[in-house]
């Protein structure tokens, strides 16, 4: 094991965020078989005493799906509609394949106001700590059916990175484990630079690091490699951990939570 990672075999609170491209296949179909694994690694987690949150994309990608369109359509309220109809077969998802493993989950979406108001944050937290004091696993996503962004009223995340790591805040979870699309955080693209070399362990979130992501613009993940270190900062900002890895295989968190050194661990330094 990782001494560095030693921290992580104590984590009980645990938030995970997975992407739409980890459960979509590239045909634009859904991955059942990782809906399925995911349920069943979440399940085992907490049946061994983890306090388990998920945060989930893929209302989009499911909802074009299940309407059979090929694209994305330009317009917002298209884009709401489709999104309201793969939230609710998404959740259906869920909640047939958690239902194998007899495991309950809830449904929490949420838009960005929420937590910028001090009332409806803390109602906020007084579901999340209901849900995990009952057993049940919360599946979190973003509103996306309502939320809106204008410069007076603004209330999109703007993408799961951000949310997840919103939602560890607010559950004062002990880690987040980010599933993405690339094995973690590397010095250059590893898509198009064979050399690239993993960051195994990070302090901290530099303009430096941000520089390495490319920007929102740099097709990393659905949000893009830039969202994932900006809230890789908000984590260590708030004094937790995260780990960033691939969603090849859900069982991977396993061996994360045994403290394996997988992907890249943010983690302030001890002083």
């Amino acid at each position: 094991m990782d001494n560095i990672r030693k921290k992580i075999l104590d984590c009980k609170r645990i938030v995970v965020k997975i992407g739409t491209s980890s459960l979509m296949l590239p045909d634009d179909s859904i991955d059942y078989q990782t809906i399925d694994r995911m349920a069943y690694v979440l399940t085992v987690l907490r049946k061994q005493g983890k306090e388990i949150v998920l945060v989930s994309s893929g209302a989009m990608g499911v909802g074009l799906n299940l309407l059979n369109l090929p694209q994305r359509p330009k317009t917002i309220p298209e884009q709401q509609a489709i999104a309201s109809v793969g939230q609710s077969e998404l959740m259906n998802l869920y909640s047939r394949f958690f239902s194998h493993y007899n495991q309950i989950v809830g449904q929490i979406l949420m838009t960005r106001d929420i937590v910028e108001f001090p009332e409806s944050r803390k109602n906020a937290e007084n579901a999340f700590e209901q849900l995990l004091q009952m057993g049940i696993i919360p599946i979190v996503n973003e509103n996306d059916a309502v939320s809106v962004e204008e410069l007076d009223h603004q209330t999109k995340f703007g993408d799961n990175d951000r949310l997840s790591a919103t939602v560890a805040e607010i559950i004062s979870a002990d880690l987040l484990i980010m599933l993405s699309d690339v094995d973690g955080f590397y010095d250059k693209n590893p898509m198009t630079n064979p050399d690239a070399a993993l960051f195994h362990t990070l302090h901290k979130v530099t303009d430096k690091e941000m520089a390495l992501a490319g920007g929102n613009g740099s097709k990393f993940g659905t949000g893009g490699m830039a969202t994932k270190l900006t809230a890789a900062k908000h984590i260590l900002s708030n004094n937790q951990q995260m780990v960033l890895t691939k969603a090849v295989d859900p069982t991977v968190l396993f061996e994360i939570l045994e403290g394996k050194e997988i992907g890249t661990y943010f983690v302030n330094e001890d002083k």
